[in-house]
């Protein structure tokens, strides 16, 4: 006999039993959270956390006083393993009281859960020769400036204003069956920079991908060798300084000597002993600076020999490394001018990545444009941009050659230049238009950024304490990738005809908005569960249906299931 129920959330319901299929529920349902158990666990309400982030909900209190609450449709609540839904104060209380050990345990279990996801999509990319392009950024998270209620918050720049709030440093990944898929987020306060977590974005990247590329261990090795060398002036300096400082102090005892011997004779004119006096102050001043410049030259050598050191243990790291992956990758890094300092170009560098980035340092910008002379051509690369490269360019701090470009765009009627720098086997100076393209293509994180925004409100933190902030900001970079993956799930395994739902043509903008906030009616029997929208949807006459396990399908028109997925990674880029 058929079971009906109503709901009002109605993508939900699929999303639902595609995360117990994958082991979401049962994995956060594990772990171990030390509060009180009354009517729903403190599981259960995390489990509710992660609904109301797929959902869309602005605010933590939309769980129950939203036009349709949450926590009064059960058939989601069934959907996603539970008996219920607890109220938004309950799931407040919990979030609250959670430990940042217990935060990263249930963040590990998210990372668990993606790890075969990802791990799939590299290994295509592999198979193919294709290299690993990864996307970094820092965005900030603002919260009221008058604020005092958020723990660790700070003011910094955020969305070109001075605010209080947090930063969280994210990476992406271009992944070939789902277009971009996040890989992780870190939580900063708010006044953290991007020149100081360039480091921190790759380790986090090869961290959740498991693999990173062949160390370049030669070009360190070359770097600290002339790094050594470039010391030799300072030690003849310090040598110099050291013999001028002694000979200075002996003329000083010896005039000292002198006055002495002056003063005990009584036939010694005032004026010889003056003359004694002077020469002894001019000897104290010598003395004084001949210290003050051994100093500084000593501090510069104790902080060459730190740097030094610091290089050393890099390379010997590197070479491990090296000797422990056996298969490395290719692999790509874009980066913004935040991130573009030489230390930071030189450092990822030598972890082996391709890298594309914005250079940091706004002089350069201005002696790229000294350069220039009224024979110089400008390449077309865009609606509003020209490029002029230098390839293999040596720069002043830069301990590698990079291919360099000034670009000139309009901003109205505003000219605006910036500095472009790349590394890597690719002849981006051959050819200026994909070397444009190619940077300007990390937009795609910036748009993923902007998704975690407007469509699962990241920007409106709905917790206060720092561990459940980060628990949020990690929950939104997962439910952004659990909507992809569960969109090809929902394609493979629902069956077919003019009256399906068309979810693989839908944006997560859209499935989230409309197609997860929508009514239908869920009937269940032995053939299987179909999702019916109701007539006063968005999607009246449309319908989900799902066969039974050990059930034959049905005839239907089927596409070719690699057609629909290309389809699908098309329309959620």
């Amino acid at each position: 006999m058929a079971q009906e129920q109503d709901t009002q959330h109605a993508l939900m319901i699929p999303w639902g039993y595609f995360a117990r299929e994958i082991g979401l529920v049962s994995g956060i349902e594990a772990v171990k959270l030390s509060q009180k158990i009354y009517e729903h666990t403190p599981q259960a309400k995390v489990i509710e956390f992660l609904v109301a982030t797929l959902s869309g909900a602005k605010y933590l209190q939309d769980i129950s006083l939203a036009a349709h609450p949450l926590d009064k449709d059960l058939a989601v609540a069934e959907a996603w393993g539970q008996v219920g839904w607890a109220d938004y104060t309950g799931v407040s209380r919990a979030l609250k009281h959670l430990s940042w050990d217990e935060v990263r345990a249930i963040v590990a279990v998210l990372e668990s859960i993606s790890k075969p996801f990802l791990d799939s999509e590299s290994a295509i990319l592999r198979s193919e020769g294709r290299c690993l392009q990864y996307d970094g950024d820092l965005t900030g998270l603002p919260v009221s400036n008058t604020s005092r209620t958020y723990p660790n918050a700070a003011y910094g720049h955020m969305s070109d204003e001075i605010r209080l709030g947090y930063q969280a440093a994210v990476v992406s990944f271009q992944s070939p069956n789902y277009g971009r898929l996040w890989l992780s987020v870190e939580h900063h306060a708010g006044d953290t920079v991007s020149c100081t977590q360039a480091e921190e974005l790759v380790l986090a990247a090869e961290k959740r991908s498991g693999q990173h590329p062949k160390r370049r261990t030669e070009l360190l090795q070359k770097r600290i060798d002339d790094f050594a060398k470039s010391r030799e002036p300072a030690e003849k300096r310090l040598s110099s300084q050291q013999a001028a400082l002694e000979t200075a102090q002996q003329a000083k005892v010896d005039v000292l000597a002198k006055l002495h011997d002056a003063q005990e004779k009584p036939e010694t004119k005032p004026k010889h002993i003056q003359t004694l006096e002077r020469r002894g102050l001019r000897y104290e001043k010598t003395i004084e600076i001949a210290l003050k410049k051994l100093g500084k030259t000593q501090l510069w050598l104790i902080a060459h020999f730190d740097d030094e050191k610091a290089l050393r243990k890099r390379l010997e790291q590197f070479e491990r490394e090296n000797a422990e992956n056996l298969q490395p990758i290719e692999a790509c890094f874009r980066l913004d001018a935040g991130f573009g300092t030489y230390e930071n170009i030189a450092l990822i560098i030598e972890m082996g990545y391709e890298l594309y980035v914005k250079l940091h340092n706004h002089k350069m910008v201005q002696k790229l444009k000294q350069s220039l002379t009224p024979e110089t051509i400008w390449t077309h690369v865009g609606n509003n941009a020209e490029i002029v490269a230098w390839p293999g360019t040596q720069l002043q701090n830069c301990p590698y050659p990079l291919d360099i470009a000034l670009e000139r765009f309009y901003t109205g009627k505003t000219q605006k230049h910036s500095a472009l720098a790349h590394f890597g086997n690719t002849a981006v100076t051959t050819d200026l238009p994909a070397w444009f393209g190619k940077y300007n293509a990390r937009q795609t994180i910036e748009a993923g950024i902007k998704e975690t925004k407007q469509v699962f409100y990241l920007h409106r933190l709905k917790v206060r304490s720092e561990p459940a902030i980060y628990l949020q900001e990690a929950m939104t970079i997962f439910a952004a990738n659990f909507i992809r993956w569960a969109t090809v799930w929902i394609v493979e395994h629902a069956e077919h005809n003019e009256d399906t739902l068309p979810v693989g043509k839908m944006g997560v903008k859209k499935q989230v908005q409309v197609a997860a906030n929508t009514s239908a009616k869920v009937i269940q029997n032995s053939e299987g569960r179909l999702l019916r929208f109701s007539a006063a949807s968005s999607f009246a006459g449309k319908q989900l249906f799902f066969r039974a396990a050990g059930k034959p399908p049905r005839p239907n028109h089927f596409l070719p299931f690699f057609t629909i997925l290309a389809l699908i990674a098309q329309k959620l880029r």
